[in-house]
């Protein structure tokens, strides 16, 4: 069991998930239920309908088939198998809970759907409000679980958001530009009444967030950027600055729908990828995670990439924290010194070593201790090296 927590918890962390379709209305579990992923797993992956997932139907979206702790599989020899991916998203739901976030739905005006985690009990007044802006990989549970208790121990307010077409939101728009995404984010944000807040966005999240400190100059307090190519051109691509060379590979890798396209994928985000990845783990989290909404995602990677110039990119005037993994081979770290030319003065570089584009996932002790030094004790320092440069 332990090896199946380190496989899933760690290593399939990082890759694009469907909509969730389970908005969590019971109390909030003890500690003691979240504490051990393999022990939450073994308590649950019998109970399909375990008190964690009461389904409140006017909050969920008909699109969004229910998410089950036995899955069947036709590829199966077995009539039915355990979905260790399913019983994992439960595991992280829980996981915010017990760290005292509660979820939501908010429906704006356009029909767009924005699910979030916010605070049980927000005190604007003493605590401040940060926002975590998830990749383009797994909902907002599975890329931020580490950072919680952290965070909220450091007086954070955390509010953590899927991006459109990503964990349990949606949009009838057919708009599918970073701007949208950023604007729908800050809607919620206000109708939570959040003024003023800081943000940290990884990957995809990190575009995200940049639009939304270009938008929302007055209430962007800092930004923290992790491994995002904000500064990538088009033209990249066909340079070979990149492992793919057209949006259309980039698509097949980072919404995979062939276990060998994800296992690939698995050795490009992470230095250490696991030894074995067993190919009916590829499929179930294929099935759970990858099947909803991958037309509009890679209509979102296209979208970003799209006629991409590095002189139409605005420089922000909020203080930017870029932390990149040294050996990303998504973003190659020639994107992060681009950024901090870019950015100039307003800006700090820490370089993290032993680690790729899920540095996120890797490295998240180191990560978390950068993002609270720069959120609750500025430095001075205009650019560092983790080493910093």
């Amino acid at each position: 069991m332990e090896s199946i927590k380190t496989f899933i918890e760690f290593h399939l962390s990082s890759f694009p998930t469907n909509s969730r379709t389970i908005i969590q209305t019971t109390p909030i579990p003890k500690p003691s239920d979240t504490s051990n992923p393999a022990r939450f797993l073994y308590l649950h992956t019998s109970q399909p309908s375990s008190s964690l997932h009461q389904t409140n139907a006017s909050f969920c979206h008909p699109r969004k088939p229910p998410c089950a702790g036995i899955r069947r599989h036709s590829t199966s020899r077995m009539a039915c198998c355990v979905s260790i991916t399913a019983c994992c998203d439960r595991y992280y739901d829980a996981t915010f809970s017990s760290a005292g976030l509660r979820p939501s739905v908010a429906s704006l005006s356009d029909g767009t759907s924005i699910h979030l985690w916010s605070p049980q009990y927000p005190n604007p007044s003493s605590r401040r409000a940060l926002v975590l802006i998830h990749g383009f990989g797994a909902s907002a549970t599975w890329q931020w679980a580490p950072y919680l208790r952290p965070l909220i121990k450091a007086g954070f307010d955390l509010y953590v958001p899927d991006l459109i077409f990503f964990g349990g939101s949606f949009s009838p728009s057919e708009d599918r530009s970073d701007y949208f995404q950023a604007r729908s984010v800050v809607s919620v944000l206000d109708r939570l009444g959040v003024s003023r807040f800081g943000l940290v966005g990884v990957s995809y999240g990190g575009f995200v967030s940049y639009r939304i400190s270009e938008l929302y100059p007055e209430r962007v307090e800092r930004v923290a950027l992790i491994c995002a190519g904000v500064c990538l051109e088009d033209t990249d691509l066909t340079k070979g600055l990149f492992v793919v060379s057209n949006v259309a590979d980039a698509a097949e890798l980072l919404v995979p729908r062939r276990p060998e396209k994800l296992k690939e994928l698995v050795r490009l985000t992470f230095v250490k990828p696991p030894r074995v990845m067993p190919s009916c783990f590829m499929r179930d989290y294929i099935q759970v995670m990858c099947t909803e909404y991958a037309q509009e995602k890679t209509e979102l990677l296209q979208v970003l990439i799209q006629d991409r110039k590095l002189s139409n990119l605005p420089k922000l005037t909020q203080q930017t924290l870029i932390l990149w993994g040294e050996e990303d081979k998504v973003f190659p770290l020639e994107l992060a010194h681009r950024l901090k030319r870019h950015l100039e003065e307003n800006s700090q570089l820490v370089i993290i070593k032993e680690a790729g584009h899920a540095v996120n996932l890797e490295k998240p002790a180191e990560l978390v201790k950068h993002i609270i030094n720069f959120f609750v004790e500025p430095s001075n320092n205009n650019s560092t090296n983790g080493y910093k440069e």
